[in-house]
Parts: C-alpha cells; structure tokens; sequence
C-alpha cells in the first residue's frame, strides 16, 4: 500500500541531505535532549521510589507498624498478658516485647555508644532482617551472649568469641557516687540489616539478659507489633486503646513516629520531578529552534509544493510529523534508557565505583548499604506521555509557520 505523501515527505526531510547538515544536527540534538531528559527523570524517580520502599521496609521490620509503649517511661508491665490480648486481632500479625536502652562498648581501648535492645529467642529467630545475613548461630543467643552490628564490629575491630565489656549509663549508687554498671558480654552473631545507623550502633541481647542488666524486673520498654497493612495500621488506634484501656500504656504507630521524615522525603521527590522536568522541556523548545531553522530552510521546497496543490493542512500535518517523531523516537529511546539503567543501577554503581576508585555511595550518609531502585510502571507511563505531549505541543508553532507561508512571496524573495 503506497504511503500518503505526506509520510513521505517527512521521511525525506528527517533524512537530511549533506547540505542540510546543520539543521540535522539541531534535530539530533533535540532527540538526545529528550532522550537525556527522559531516562533522567525515570532514574532519579526510580532510585526515589526505591530508596524510601527499603527505607520503609527496613524501619517497620526493624521498629514495628506500631508500638506500645508506657505513659510514665517506665515499662510496659504485664507485657505476656497484653500481648496475647492485642494477637486475638485479626489484623496483629505478631506482637514482639522488646527492651531498648542506651549502652556503651568498651574493648581493647575503643569504646562505642550502642543502642542495646532486648529480644526473646523465638522473637528475635522470626526476625528476617536480623537473621538474613547474620554470621553466627541463632543456638547461642542465650545468657551474656550478645549480637553486634558488621559497622560496629570493623569499627571496634572485634569478631565473633570477642568478650567486651557492656556498660550501663544508669548506674548503681555507692558510697563513692553513682558507679556505671558493667556486663562482660561474649560476640555470639554479627548481623547486617543493609542499614548503616543499626549495623553501626545497635546491639542485641537476650531479653532476660537485658531485664537483669537494666534491673527492669519483668517490665519491657515496648511492645513491637507487626500488622497485616502498615500504611493503614493507624486505622488501629482505637481499637488497641479499649484493649489497653487502664493498663498505663498508649499506642504509637510508624506514621507518628516518622512523620517528619517521610514528609520531606515525598517533598524531595516533588520537587526532584519538577527540577527535572525543566530538562525535557528545555529540550522541547529545542525542537521549536530546529523545527524554525528547517522551516526557513525548506521554504522554496514548500512554495512550489503549494504551487502544485498541496493545501495548508498537508503542509501542517509533514512538520508536525517531523517533529513529532524526533519527539517519539526521543522518549522512547529515553524510557528503554532509563528503565534498562534504572534496574541495573546497582551493578553500574559498583563498576562505576571500581573505576574510579571513588565511593558514590556512602552508607554513612544515605544509611543504605546498597543502591535501590524501584521502576513503578504508572510513573514511567505519565514521564513517557508528559514527553510525548510536550514534544507534539513544541511542533505546533513551526508547523502553522510552515503551513503559513506565502508560496508567491516565497518564490519571488527565496
């Protein structure tokens, strides 16, 4: 079937001739611009999505959905009781006590201050963050056997059978003043959560182990739980108050003790989408100069179309079809980019990373120890159709341009 003549004629001018080299260079131009600023948006966007899903995934497998937590910071009393009563709801998937308290290291003249937190066996084995990558054995979690962070141990320059010595900031009274209290621990397990600040500055230690130390008796600092739906679970909070009604306890959930976090993360993002955004659109006008420039170029070739016929309309509908495929080949090309590179950035950071010498990723800074990346497939189609109709909208003005001029005056003055 033979193409209409006007897919024809836009094939040809696309097809720049060597002494139009000038103005296929600004239309290759204006195809990476949106190439560039396509797989940009997607990547950036991407690596945000990611980094707050692992973020997320990571504080709420670590801290729990909600907490209960005393009203006097003093323990949650009657902790086994009040545990059982919150699992009879269908949507507590696991209720956790756990002791955190503040605690300082102190080995082979190196000292560090740690956040020790006290789980059960069974609790703390239903972990997978803990248990993933941890190197040691679940078995010997018991008596003054502890687990430290992989940070915390290069840091301190221990391994695993190290006795250090665990020290408390409440200390005990004596004649002499208040004396800290020690605890010689043994390194049973080193476990790596993939969160700088835990594997730096936490340590796990049985929770009857923890009770003794702290003198909490049979008091916890928190009950932990786990929910069917943690962006929903604040939804809760009534429920678990009639449960806990005059226990001195009150529920706190993820939202409420992160808040201010992920609130300037989601304005990062908006703003991050925004900034980037500026660069496709500075590529779209990049396509308004060279779609100008071949107009000018191209006006003797449309006068004499005009003078065998061709109306307005087909001379409108060629440079919108010129534009409008350097404006799809460009997103296109643009989304495969930034998709491909998005879920592979992990490896082209280490490559990168090897390279150079240099480290990009500091999990100091950014308390991840990998790169993540999240390609979310809505995201990726409002970037592609934001592109494709700012690209089609640049077309517009040099296409009537075209479609506008005078084929007398052209032929006489061109």
């Amino acid at each position: 079937m033979a193409l209409p003549l006007s897919f024809v004629i836009a094939g040809r001018y696309l097809r720049a001739r060597k002494a139009e080299g000038f103005v296929s260079v600004i239309a290759g131009f204006s195809f990476l611009g949106i190439m560039l600023g396509v797989a940009t948006l997607i990547i950036v966007m991407s690596v945000m999505n990611g980094f707050e899903t692992e973020l997320l995934k990571r504080l709420l497998g670590l801290n729990g959905h909600i907490n209960i937590v005393s009203t006097d910071n003093q323990g949650v009393r009657n902790y086994e009781l009040l545990r059982g009563d919150l699992l009879e709801m269908d949507d507590i998937t696991s209720a956790t006590p756990i002791i955190q308290k503040q605690g300082l290291l102190n080995s082979k003249g190196n000292s560090a201050g740690v956040v020790v937190r006290g789980y059960s066996k069974q609790d703390i084995g239903a972990n997978a963050l803990f248990i993933k990558d941890l190197r040691g054995s679940l078995t010997d979690f018991t008596g003054n056997n502890i687990w430290i962070g992989s940070a915390l141990s290069t840091n301190l320059g221990l391994a695993l059978g190290d006795e250090i010595v665990l020290l408390s900031p409440e200390g005990r009274s004596t004649p002499f003043g208040s004396v800290p209290k020690s605890l010689r621990v043994t390194i049973a397990g080193i476990f790596d959560v993939g969160m700088y600040e835990y594997n730096a500055g936490f340590v796990i230690m049985p929770l009857k182990t923890a009770q003794a130390f702290y003198e909490l008796g049979d008091r916890v600092s928190q009950v932990s739980l786990q929910t069917k739906d943690a962006l929903s679970s604040y939804k809760l909070n009534d429920e678990i108050a009639a449960i806990t009604l005059g226990q001195g306890v009150r529920a706190q959930d993820w939202k409420e003790q992160n808040e201010s976090y992920f609130n300037a993360l989601a304005v990062e993002r908006n703003v991050m989408f925004l900034i980037l955004t500026l660069i496709i659109i500075v590529a779209a006008f990049n396509v308004i100069s060279g779609m100008i420039m071949m107009v000018k170029d191209k006006t003797r070739d449309i006068a004499i179309l005009r003078t065998v016929g061709a109306s307005r309309g087909m001379i409108l509908r060629v440079f919108i079809m010129v534009g409008g495929a350097i404006g799809v080949l460009g997103t296109l090309a643009g989304t495969l980019l930034g998709t491909v590179f998005a879920l592979n950035i992990e490896n082209i950071r280490q490559f990168l990373q090897n390279l150079s010498g240099t480290e990009l990723f500091s999990a100091e800074v950014y308390f991840l120890s990998q790169l993540p990346a999240e390609v979310q497939g809505g995201e990726v189609m409002l970037i592609t159709v934001m592109s494709l109709v700012l690209s089609l909208l640049a077309t517009i003005y040099p296409a009537w341009r075209a479609a506008s001029i005078d084929p007398v005056e052209a032929l006489r003055y061109g």
